[in-house]
């Protein structure tokens, strides 16, 4: 008999399940441009030549920047529906 995983309730009810961050920065980038991103999350790899690429290596070892990333891409998607 199995018990019941905390983590498992956490991920079903975690909106950004299954998303993932290549997608997050696709789509904002897709909806908003390098601009007007880098002037709602103030972060160089966003200002200084962006790309998908740096911009993704910079997110996965900086947790603060993801996190607001996450927010933004939630905030927008939440218009969209």
């Amino acid at each position: 008999m199995e018990k019941d995983d905390p983590t498992k309730n956490e991920q079903t009810n975690n909106p950004l399940h299954g998303v993932k961050l290549a997608d997050i920065l696709e789509s904002l980038v897709e909806s908003l441009g390098w601009e007007d991103l880098s002037m709602r999350i103030n972060i160089n790899c966003f200002k200084s030549n962006p790309s998908i690429k740096s911009s993704l290596k910079f997110l996965r070892r900086t947790p603060w920047a993801r996190e607001k990333v996450e927010r933004l891409y939630l905030k927008i998607e939440g218009r969209k529906r």
